[in-house]
């Protein structure tokens, strides 16, 4: 429960301080810039060497790569037979509206209500799914709409090439170190006391910072403008993802242990920070990704504890 309360401070706090303007209007990218630089990479180095990987983890692994691909296609034919999405606003959704913020919302839930058994399978659901695609397919989807929308820049002809996704991905700091740990993990490497120490601390302030950012970023006010796209993002976000994948856990895979219920209830989390991060660092449409960031998280909880109850009744 204090994980719960401290989750909700944080979001109060960082509405706080923009409202009354103790902090600058842009104080948000600072500490974005800060969680790709420093934290999140502590935490992937901290996590992924010990990680040890059983049958019954696989489900929590491929779901939120599964949630990311159908919003793809989903995000991609509305845009393209329905409202006209510019290709900012388009790559923003796509970004936002397929990846859930498992680490820092799903990991004081999934322990509230399953205990340590439900944080282990947060953290193969996040490193291993929500983290891993927003690193790779994110990171390479990102580098494809920028490169569309400057022709004229290293791409001449608009199509962006192998290089480029690649350079990008590898120039996004949390991404380098994620593949040293894995390989760290394969080579069966395992943290000293020390290091594991030492990681942790340095790791520790990211929920806090993670937070309070989403808090600066909340808008409860929506542009005109801005209301369609964001219709269409927290939808599918918060209503069809987590239908999709109860219909895949419980339906077809007749799946009704914990594991396949933290899947369905990852599905439905708001949209990861770090997605909204790479909107604006990949000059996407950046006020979009940050409402559907500041107003996903909070609707989500609603949703949340909806699909708990229904499913534990």
């Amino acid at each position: 429960m204090l994980n719960v309360v401290l989750l909700l401070v944080c979001l109060i706090v960082g509405v706080v301080l923009r409202q009354i303007k103790l902090v600058p209007d842009d104080a948000h990218l600072t500490i974005n810039q800060l969680l790709v630089a420093v934290f999140i990479p502590a935490l992937t180095l901290l996590y992924i060497p010990d990680m040890h990987l059983t049958r019954q983890f696989w489900l929590p692994v491929l779901v939120p790569w599964l949630v990311f691909l159908i919003g793809l296609l989903v995000f991609g034919l509305f845009s393209r037979f329905g409202t006209q999405l510019d290709r900012s606003s388009l790559g923003s959704l796509q970004l936002t509206g397929g990846i859930s913020s498992v680490s820092f919302v799903g990991f004081p839930l999934f322990e509230l209500l399953y205990g340590k058994a439900g944080l282990a399978v947060g953290i193969v659901m996040s490193q291993a799914g929500t983290f891993l695609v927003a690193m790779t397919v994110g990171v390479a989807l990102a580098s494809w709409h920028l490169a569309k929308q400057s022709p004229s820049g290293q791409q001449p002809s608009g199509r962006p090439s192998v290089k480029l996704i690649l350079g990008n991905m590898l120039r996004f700091p949390p991404f380098p170190v994620f593949l040293v740990a894995v390989v760290a993990n394969l080579a069966g490497y395992r943290h000293p006391a020390l290091v594991r120490e030492l990681l942790e601390k340095i790791s520790s302030p990211f929920s806090v910072l993670a937070l309070l950012s989403v808090g600066l970023q909340l808008r409860l006010r929506v542009s005109p403008e801005q209301q369609p796209n964001l219709l269409l993002g927290l939808s599918y976000k918060l209503l069809l993802a987590p239908l999709l994948v109860f219909v895949l856990c419980r339906l077809w895979l007749g799946r009704h242990d914990y594991v396949a219920d933290l899947c369905i209830l990852g599905s439905a989390i708001g949209p990861m920070n770090t997605a909204a991060i790479l909107a604006q660092r990949y000059g996407l449409n950046a006020p979009l990704a940050a409402q559907m960031v500041g107003l996903g998280i909070p609707l989500s909880f609603p949703v949340l504890f909806l699909l708990y109850y229904l499913m534990e009744h």
